[in-house]
């Protein structure tokens, strides 16, 4: 049977699930949970995502993510490798972590309520699997957004963004008041969470309007006809660290020529290497064309050798 195509679009949400392989953990402890949130924010600086709501749940998570660039494949391709990476490195396993491909329902963000139920769907995912008692508030799960939500702005990640969700509460202003009228919504929901509203999510490939259905349907057919899946992903991404790059030689009051006579030793290269890879997914063969840094393992080496230094110099202090 062939893959389902990954549609993407700028401005796309999806509510992205994955769950570990033959559904083992993929979160041992909470260091593995702080590990994940932590990648997670470097995807985001990465690719520009926004997060709406998130849920970890032992063997599998929950995002509700939006997309402002069409960049869903690259982005999660980078985010779960990298995951998998230093689950494995700190616990020295090897191997797959998570089970095939990931699921990524399409969520209508027209203003309609498809966003608020997305994401009290993620939200309630604790209560349903019994990880709060149902004497406790929602709140008390550590490993979800929701209580990022209930705290003042200032205490919250960057990259989760709270205000389409209030917007869609009715939650006039981000103050202790309006956020203590979130928590008493959510909590009402959660008493009647029995209404059938989040069968679409389960079961369905979108959610949304029959409008926003017949749109999805239309594009998937082209991508279909076309044979390959959306090409613009990689494109946006590279378009993103030439961006950076120029903004770095203009601030060096540097030209493209200029930059092909420095060593591919160079740590001004090698800083601008760092940076690309921080704040973009582009892959070491891209910084070493664009760089000319020589090859692969050159960049890696490079970039690990800062790394260590900068690590070394934080423990000396």
């Amino acid at each position: 049977m062939p893959r389902q195509l990954r549609i993407e679009y700028p401005g796309a949400i999806y509510h992205v699930m994955n769950r570990g392989d033959r559904r083992e953990p993929v979160f041992l402890d909470d260091a593995d949970n702080e590990c994940f949130l932590k990648t997670l924010g470097e995807a985001c600086l990465k690719t520009d995502w926004q997060i709406h709501a998130y849920c970890l749940m032992g063997n599998h998570f929950h995002l509700v993510l939006e997309t402002p660039a069409a960049n869903l494949v690259a982005g999660m391709r980078w985010f779960l490798g990298t995951y998998t990476a230093r689950f494995n490195r700190r616990h020295k396993f090897f191997g797959h972590l998570f089970s095939g491909r990931y699921k990524s329902l399409i969520v209508d963000g027209s203003g309609n309520g498809y966003l608020r139920t997305v994401c009290d769907y993620v939200h309630l995912n604790p209560a349903r699997a019994r990880l709060v008692s149902p004497a406790k508030p929602l709140g008390g799960y550590r490993w979800s957004s929701w209580p990022e939500y209930l705290k003042a702005p200032s205490r919250r990640p960057l990259w989760l963004r709270t205000d389409r969700l209030l917007g869609a509460y009715h939650i006039p202003k981000d103050s202790p008041a309006g956020r203590a009228e979130l928590e008493n919504d959510l909590e009402r929901r959660r008493a009647h969470e029995d209404d059938g509203n989040f069968k679409g999510i389960r079961r369905g490939w979108c959610l949304g309007s029959e409008t926003f259905r017949a749109e999805l349907v239309a594009a998937a057919e082209t991508l279909a006809g076309e044979h390959h899946s959306d090409l613009r992903s990689p494109e946006m991404t590279e378009e993103k660290a030439c961006r950076l790059l120029q903004a770095e030689l203009e601030q060096l009051n540097c030209t493209r020529a200029e930059l092909a006579r420095w060593p591919k030793s160079d740590a001004r290269k090698i800083r601008i290497a760092r940076r690309l890879r921080q704040e973009t997914a582009v892959t070491l063969k891209w910084l070493a064309e664009e760089l000319l840094m020589g090859n692969i393992t050159h960049v890696a080496n490079c970039l690990r050798r800062k790394e260590k230094k900068r690590n070394d110099a934080k423990r000396s202090n």
